[in-house]
């Protein structure tokens, strides 16, 4: 069985080395691909000066082409956010607007670079909206092109108004972590399946 690559995408208001939630499931969800012979690595994208537009190039310094390169060259995303005010974080935004971008980006056939490639979603935060953020984080990666599998996404909200973060909580192994072991076969599965048979090419392009 040939080995699949991920990539997280930790989209933290924090640069490292502050502690990240985020960056904690989107650890975990690694662990757990892990085990289905992917290898991957995360990018915290606050570490890097990723400037807001909507091409493959901002210029000027932007470090995001170095970001889509790994995307481009990993068969899995994971996206991993915070809820900051009921919504994915500014920096997860900034990340989908950057990924519009490959709606131009064909290739032979006429399919986006990202067409074969499977999304996943982690979210984290002391509030609920858990849902809201994953409906809009999903609906965007499959806007461009990526694949989400079944039961794509895992997640953990504190007590309502509370103050405990996911890095505080303790394991969830029946939970969260169940979801998370559930999300990453999924994600490995429908990679694996992409990779050996990409979608048709796109008639009239």
């Amino acid at each position: 069985m040939a080995t699949l690559r991920a990539l997280v995408l930790s989209c933290s208001l924090k640069k490292s080395p502050a502690k990240s939630s985020s960056e904690l499931i989107g650890r975990e969800l690694l662990t757990a691909l892990a085990d289905h012979d992917v290898d991957g690595e995360l990018a915290r994208v606050a570490d890097h000066d990723v400037r807001f537009g909507v091409s493959v190039d901002e210029g000027d310094g932007d470090e995001w082409p170095a970001l889509r390169a790994k995307v481009l060259a990993s068969d899995i995303l994971i996206i991993a956010t915070p809820i900051w005010m009921g919504q994915p974080a500014s920096v997860c935004k900034m990340v989908l607007e950057r990924l519009d971008a490959e709606l131009s980006e064909k290739d032979e056939q006429g399919r986006p670079l990202v067409y074969g490639k499977v999304a996943v979603v982690g979210v984290v935060g002391n509030e609920d909206g858990a849902h809201h953020v994953t409906a809009e984080v999903l609906q965007a990666l499959n806007d461009v092109g990526f694949t989400i599998p079944a039961a794509g996404a895992t997640y953990w909200v504190g007590e309502a108004m509370g103050s405990v973060d996911y890095n505080d909580a303790g394991p969830k192994p029946d939970t969260t972590g169940l979801t998370t072991k559930t999300a990453a076969a999924n994600a490995a599965h429908l990679a694996r399946l992409l990779r050996d048979q990409q979608y048709p090419a796109i008639e009239g392009d």
